[in-house]
C-alpha cells in the first residue's frame, strides 16, 4: 500500500500510516505543486494525503487507477475535484473544526492590525524614520464600539464574532440561512440582503467557502457599497474577492483598507495590490499554530486508518 503525501506535515501524522505501508512524500520547498506534479505524484499510489493548496484535478483522479481514498488536511475542499472521485467511487475526507477558534484568532488578529495601522507603522519605524511622538501619526480606525458585518456566520464567523464581543462590537451577519443559536448566543443581528450588511458595517469580514456563487462576491460594485471609512477583512479563500478592483478600490479611497490572507492567484498577489500601504497582507497564516496545524495533519492520518481498517470515516466531505 502507497500513500502519496503531497508535501511534508507533522511527524506525528505520519507514525501513524509509516506501519500501514509505503510513504512518499513531496518536496519541502516551494513553489507549490503543480496539477502536473500532483498527479506524477499519485500515478501509482493507493491513497492521497493532500495539502489545501495542491491541485487535484479530475484527469489526476482518472489517470491514478490504484487509487482508492483522497484525505486533506484543510477544512475546506475546492482543490480537489470532488466530482470525479465520485466518478470512481473514491471517498475524500477533509478536517472541518480543528482549525476554527486559531483562524478566528488570526482574522481578528488582521482586522486590529489593518484598523490601527500596525504594518505601515512598525514599517516606518524599521526604515528610521520615527522622529517623536506627534498626534497625528498613524491615525487608524476605533475597533472597540463599531459595527461588524460578517459574511457567512459559519463555525470561523460565529468565533470571530464572539471575540468582538469582547470590544463592544454591534454584530451583523449575512447568510444563506439564519443562525439562530448565534444570534442568541451574540445577540447577532441577520441581514438578509448582502449589500444592506456592506452598507451598514464598518468592518466585514469574509467566511464563505469557495463555490460559484460566491466566487467574486466582493467586486467592484459591492466595495462602492461600503463605508469610505470601512475595513475588509478576508481569511476565507482568496476568489471570493476580485484581487484588481479591491486594489483600485483601495488606491482610490472607496474603502479604508483591508486584511487578506489568502488570494485570488496563490502565491501570486495582484502587484497593484502589494503597492497598497492601507492594505495588511499576510502569507495564509490564519491557521498557523503549531498545536492546530499538528492536530489537522494527524486528523488526516486518521481518516486514512479508519478507511484502511474499514471503519466509518471520520470526516466524509458530504
Amino acid at each position: 500500500m502507497k500513500v502519496a503525501v503531497t508535501r511534508p506535515v507533522a511527524e506525528e501524522a505520519l507514525s501513524l500510516l509509516r506501519s500501514r505501508g509505503e510513504i512518499v512524500v513531496g518536496p519541502d520547498e516551494p513553489p507549490i505543486p503543480t496539477a502536473s506534479e500532483v498527479s506524477r505524484m499519485i500515478s501509482d499510489a493507493d491513497i492521497l494525503y493532500t495539502l489545501p493548496a495542491n491541485p487535484v484535478t479530475g484527469d489526476a483522479i482518472r489517470g491514478a487507477k490504484r487509487l482508492r481514498m483522497i484525505a486533506t488536511m484543510g477544512t475546506g475542499y475546492d482543490n480537489i475535484d470532488v466530482g470525479a472521485a465520485r466518478e470512481r467511487s473514491i471517498p475524500v475526507t477533509y478536517a472541518p473544526g480543528i482549525l476554527d477558534e486559531t483562524t478566528a484568532d488570526g482574522a481578528f488578529a488582521l482586522l486590529l492590525a489593518t484598523a490601527r495601522r500596525l504594518g505601515e507603522a512598525e514599517r516606518f519605524l524599521r526604515a528610521g524614520k520615527y522622529r517623536g511622538w506627534t498626534p497625528f501619526m498613524f491615525t487608524g480606525q476605533d475597533v472597540h464600539h463599531a459595527t461588524l458585518g460578517v459574511v457567512g456566520m459559519g463555525r470561523i464567523g460565529r468565533a470571530l464574532a464572539r471575540r468582538s464581543k469582547g470590544f463592544s462590537m454591534t454584530i451583523l451577519y449575512h447568510d444563506a440561512r439564519r443562525n439562530e443559536d448565534a444570534e442568541r448566543e451574540l445577540a447577532a443581528t441577520f441581514v438578509p440582503s448582502l449589500d444592506d450588511l456592506l452598507a451598514r458595517s464598518d468592518f466585514v469580514s469574509l467566511h464563505v467557502p469557495l463555490v460559484p456563487e460566491t466566487r467574486h462576491l466582493i467586486d467592484a460594485g459591492r466595495l462602492r457599497r461600503m463605508k469610505r471609512t470601512a475595513i475588509l477583512i478576508n481569511t476565507s479563500r482568496g476568489p471570493v474577492v476580485d484581487e484588481m478592483a479591491l486594489a483600485q478600490a483601495l488606491a482610490e479611497g472607496v474603502i479604508a483598507g483591508a486584511g487578506l490572507d489568502v488570494y485570488e492567484h496563490e502565491p501570486t498577489v495582484e502587484p497593484t495590490l502589494l503597492e497598497r500601504e492601507n492594505a495588511v497582507l499576510l502569507p495564509h497564516i490564519a491557521s498557523a499554530s503549531e498545536r492546530t496545524r499538528t492536530r489537522m495533519a494527524v486528523r488526516a492520518a486518521e481518516n486514512i486508518l479508519a478507511f484502511l481498517d474499514g471503519k466509518p470515516l471520520l470526516d466524509p466531505v458530504p
